[in-house]
């Protein structure tokens, strides 16, 4: 075997062995993220919840990037509004992490005339630097969106995910919700 054929061979074989490994990292994070995921949602009291859920409603803050946005401000927004508390009830960073907002077991307050029955999830995001509708969301936003809807169909087989805009005229979230989720 000439000495450019093994020197290939080696090449491949290696790319081969580093997608395996690469691959093999990928599932075990994603499995602990789905663990630590589903850790968030039986700390929220979805296990004992009366409610009984049919949709999982998806929305976006409509901030701009790099704007001040946390479940504390969303709550103060919509205490300001005349709500309760806040409306949602997760919220995802934009580093991807989730947390919980409205108590799961409380009707929330985000989608006009669909709150009885769904769960509502809000990505910090929705609008480029001049204020228009755009999908902000970061790969750890997304990965996280597609990990709790996941782990909430686990829980709600039956539940169907929307976007708010199908719901109302809006842009939100800013994304299609049945082609990419």
């Amino acid at each position: 075997m000439k000495s450019s054929t093994r020197n290939i061979l080696i090449v491949s074989l290696s790319m081969g062995i580093l997608v395996v490994m690469i691959l093999v990292v990928y599932l075990i994070r994603k499995s602990m993220y789905k663990a630590s995921v589903k850790k968030i949602l039986e700390n929220s009291g979805i296990k004992n919840m009366p409610r009984v859920i049919d949709k999982i409603i998806i929305h976006c803050s409509a901030t701009k990037p790099k704007q001040n946005c946390t479940v504390e401000v969303i709550n103060e927004w919509h205490k300001a509004r005349g709500f309760s508390c806040i409306g949602y009830h997760y919220v995802i960073y934009e580093d991807g992490s989730i947390h919980t907002g409205r108590p799961v077991g409380e009707i929330g307050a985000h989608t006009s005339g669909q709150n009885a029955n769904s769960i509502g999830i809000c990505y910090i995001g929705g609008l480029d630097a001049n204020g228009k509708p755009k999908d902000t969301r970061t790969l750890a936003q997304k990965t996280a969106l597609r990990t709790i809807v996941e782990s909430l169909i686990d829980i709600f087989p039956h539940a169907k995910v929307y976007g708010h805009r199908d719901f109302a005229n809006k842009a939100c979230p800013c994304f299609d919700v049945k082609t990419q989720l």
